[in-house]
């Protein structure tokens, strides 16, 4: 028989995480976090990590593995969440994989293997020589699913994307129907998505930055990570970095940060709904009834 496996995903702000501490808890399970930039050590206020008090509560993984200077793959999740699931298994608990970094869950779920594009530096040179529009109007071009759910003003991503189709004509996943086929795990699917996401978001971003989101950006800059790397980190590191560099000023790091989470939510919304398996769900009360009535 297939592992059992309970995935929650969402849009950013959507109540993942709190959902998945909930259920963990009742079902004596431990949570995978699926999150690209969780994995880094030090991202905490700017990535909303779960608290260490709620760590303690519940079981996480995956949180806090990797160097923020060094590049975390799909395939390097893969691998983790891959071991964490049979060793969560093998204590007679539940593995509730959580998180809106879609390509990582699905790569967990339906076994997808990437191919080893090694980095192309010429072609990485010719590129950065290139704005971010001009970047995303050639990824648009020759890919516009790809274009559809990227990140659209994080460089490094799309000059991987570019470097990627350079390599193998196709960036993979997006024209394959992988959703059809069997999954590695016998996988029960949530999805969350309030009504008043945008809202959510607003208020949320607030809050971080009332307990320190730029204090942290300064913290990670002074130890060691550079100002390109941090815009390569995107979203909130993005931001606040252009304004530690007084490159642009407090109002405008805010508006321009706030656009671009709900852009990022709505690109999420976009590759989630490619699987047509997910129940969506927009009140977490709800989910926890649904989740019972399915397991």
């Amino acid at each position: 028989m297939k592992q059992k496996i309970i995935v929650i995903v969402g849009p950013t702000a959507s109540g993942k995480s709190d959902l998945s501490i909930r259920l963990a808890k009742r079902l004596e399970g431990e949570i995978i976090s699926a999150d690209s930039r969780q994995v880094y050590r030090g991202m905490d206020i700017g990535t909303g990590k779960v608290t260490k008090k709620e760590q303690k509560t519940v079981s996480h993984h995956l949180i806090d593995v990797a160097n923020p200077n060094k590049q975390f793959t799909v395939n390097d999740f893969k691998k983790l969440a891959e071991k964490e699931i049979n060793d969560i298994s093998k204590r007679g608990r539940l593995p509730i994989v959580v998180g809106g970094t879609g390509l990582y869950i699905d790569a967990l779920v339906y076994d997808l293997n990437f191919p080893d594009v090694p980095p192309n530096k010429k072609l990485r040179a010719q590129l950065e020589k290139m704005s971010v529009e001009e970047l995303f109007a050639r990824l648009r071009k020759l890919d516009a699913k790809r274009a559809q759910t990227i990140e659209s003003k994080n460089k490094r991503r799309l000059i991987r994307a570019l470097e990627i189709l350079a390599a193998v004509e196709k960036v993979p996943l997006l024209d394959t129907k992988y959703h059809q086929q069997k999954p590695k795990y016998n996988v029960l699917w949530l999805g969350l998505n309030p009504v008043n996401l945008k809202q959510i978001i607003k208020k949320r971003l607030k809050e971080r930055l009332r307990k320190g989101m730029i204090k942290e950006v300064e913290k990670l800059h002074t130890k060691g990570l550079t100002w390109k790397r941090l815009e390569e980190l995107g979203l909130e590191y993005r931001w606040v970095s252009r304004y530690l560099q007084k490159r642009i000023d407090r109002k405008e790091m805010e508006e321009m940060l706030l656009r671009e989470i709900i852009n990022y939510a709505k690109r999420q919304m976009t590759w989630f709904k490619r699987n047509k398996k997910i129940t969506w769900i927009k009140n977490p009360g709800l989910a926890i009834r649904f989740l019972f009535r399915n397991l």
